[in-house]
């Protein structure tokens, strides 16, 4: 009877143990009615083309691409920004971007001036910080806006403007901008650095360009030119037929949708072919075919006859090397 109380015993104090292990091997339980699903997981698990995501979810290294441990405070490892672009978005308007077309975004906590970066340990999972090795401007940028900071855990950060950058884990496509304004303290990068979004999209607005100064551009962000064979007055159009395969009629604009400059300098002249075409101080202006990018002026000086327009409505003759 003694034998059969005390293997009773042993084997309760078997399942017990047992029980207690299957709740983690720290010790931790699950509270009561929990399951598996709902112990906390590092942010960002998941596979990414930024290897910033899981690779395989391991325990032992967080989740994370490398191992890299971030309960010591290390940030993830994330992929160089190589050349960096801008993208129009239709609601916060020109943001910075990485040469994927990832949108990159500034944090409130941070401080510019000195470059610091207070964004660390689980929030460098989720905002992974932007590698400075190898970022370059794009001709929207002002190269000298681009730095460095060292981090923490002595990774070299990119700074625009001296403001960190980072990535947001929840954009998973070229163009997305789901970190816009989380927490009311992320924002996307503008090209000076500053937050975008500060002001609505524009149906014309004014770009400052690093080599130009302000120049006027459409509501996608595309550079407007106007072309020295047209005529203000009497109005005169000398870009026809083969001319607007590669110089594009801008829309006319909707005076109420004007950021920088004057209503009175805009207006909307009719073409021959009797279609509307935007007009600056009576000038008609164009987007040109061979921009790819908010801030890309490869039209300006082509053939010695088109050039970007001021926020005067004047013509800007600079034309900058390369």
């Amino acid at each position: 009877m003694i034998n059969r109380r005390r293997a009773a015993l042993a084997a309760a104090a078997v399942a017990t143990l047992a029980l207690t292990t299957a709740c983690g091997s720290s010790g931790t339980q699950s509270a009561p009615g929990t399951t598996s699903a709902d112990n906390v997981q590092p942010a960002g698990q998941g596979t990414s083309d930024y290897g910033y995501g899981s690779s395989g979810g391991g325990s032992g290294s967080g989740g994370q691409a490398g191992g890299t441990d971030t309960a010591a405070g290390k940030a993830p490892k994330a992929a160089p920004a190589g050349k960096l672009a801008l993208h129009q978005d239709a609601k916060i308007g020109t943001v910075v971007a990485d040469s994927k077309g990832m949108t990159l975004y500034r944090f409130d906590k941070d401080t510019p001036d000195p470059a610091k970066s207070n964004c660390n340990g689980s929030c460098a999972t989720t905002w992974p910080p932007v590698p400075a090795d190898g970022a370059t401007a794009p001709s929207g940028i002002d190269k000298s806006k681009l730095g460095s900071v060292t981090r923490a855990d002595g990774v070299k950060q990119l700074t625009i403007a001296g403001w960190p950058a980072y990535r947001y884990i929840k954009d998973t496509k070229a163009g997305d901008t789901k970190g816009q304004g989380v927490g009311g303290t992320w924002n996307a990068l503008a090209p000076d650095g500053k937050k975008a979004g500060a002001q609505e999209p524009s149906d014309v607005s004014v770009f400052n360009h690093p080599d130009l100064g302000g120049i006027l551009v459409d509501g996608k962000g595309r550079t407007l030119y106007r072309f020295n064979k047209d005529s203000a007055w009497p109005m005169k159009f000398g870009c026809n037929d083969a001319c607007l395969e590669t110089w594009k009629p801008a829309k006319p604009a909707d005076r109420s949708k004007l950021n920088g400059i004057a209503p009175k300098l805009i207006s909307t002249v009719t073409r021959p072919d009797g279609t509307r075409q935007l007009a600056v101080d009576c000038w008609p202006v164009y987007w040109f075919t061979g921009d790819e990018q908010p801030g890309d002026i490869n039209g300006q000086g082509k053939m010695g006859l088109w050039f970007a327009v001021s926020k005067e409505g004047k013509k800007i003759t600079t034309t900058p090397e390369g």
